[in-house]
């Protein structure tokens, strides 16, 4: 293993957060802000980059991290290592309501391709870089867009997705999804981006105008709540934003919130 080899537990059900157990040496890299509770012996670095080179020079380094702020992430990870003698537990949780997947790289070729938001926490060791689509149709127009998180290693990684997460075995099938529904998928899946039928289809049917389509053979992750939906949802029935006002948690309703100045 170049990985560090951790066990894990997922706790809950459409809330969840990942508990990692690491052994005395044992360490999990996240995102900044993913961390919901360690124990004791737990320390925690700051560092630029994922680690999965430890005799890398600064300017690779800085390289490394430089390509991750074209996902939008930060440039820094987190390091969780267990400085103690006991086996002790951290754990992480996604920013949004939805589930995580664990993903074992051994078992799915030592790479999966992400959507550039997916990335919880891995072991160190898992190198965390950016793939560029190919197709410029996919770049354009796809949910995932032109740049994408790519997972490499033979340890734990751990994705986030919003809502229920649907896994498929794709056996030189071809699959359409809405592109905002795709979480990540494994090499040997050939991902592009198609019309979504006729004009009236794409004017009319309410399912957007393209539709990402996978082929080949792999396992493909979906989620059937984008972030990014729910959020537009939100957004669209605030009372602020022009949505309807129920009233809710009080019986003034809006002149409750007027006194209480929201």
């Amino acid at each position: 293993m170049r990985c560090h080899e951790v066990d894990y537990e997922l706790i809950g059900s459409e809330m969840q957060l990942v508990e990692v157990e690491l052994d005395p040496g044992e360490a999990v890299i996240a995102e900044a802000g993913a961390m919901t509770y360690m124990e004791e012996d737990i320390a925690f670095e700051t560092k630029m980059g994922d680690g999965s080179n430890p005799d890398e020079g600064l300017m690779g380094k800085l390289f490394s991290a430089g390509k991750r702020v074209f996902t939008g992430e930060s440039i820094f990870t987190t390091h969780f290592s267990n400085r103690g003698s006991h086996k002790r537990r951290v754990a992480f949780a996604a920013p949004y309501p939805g589930n995580i997947v664990p993903l074992n790289m051994a078992q799915l070729g030592e790479k999966v391709i992400c959507q550039k938001d997916a990335f919880l926490c891995a072991a160190l060791g898992t190198r965390i870089s950016i793939t560029f689509n190919r197709r410029i149709g996919a770049g354009f127009f796809g949910g995932e867009g032109f740049i994408l998180q790519k997972l490499e290693g033979d340890g734990m990684a751990f994705i986030q997705a919003g809502g229920t997460v649907v896994e498929k075995k794709l056996n030189g099938e071809t699959l359409r999804v809405d592109t905002g529904c795709l979480v990540g998928f494994t090499e040997g899946i050939d991902y592009d981006i198609q019309r979504a039928g006729n004009l009236k289809s794409m004017v009319f049917g309410g399912e957007g105008l393209f539709l990402a389509t996978l082929r080949g053979t792999g396992t493909v992750w979906l989620q059937s709540l984008p972030f990014s939906r729910m959020a537009d949802r939100i957004l669209a029935h605030a009372p602020s934003n022009g949505g309807n006002d129920q009233g809710e948690g009080s019986v003034l309703g809006g002149i409750g919130r007027m006194i209480g100045g929201r």
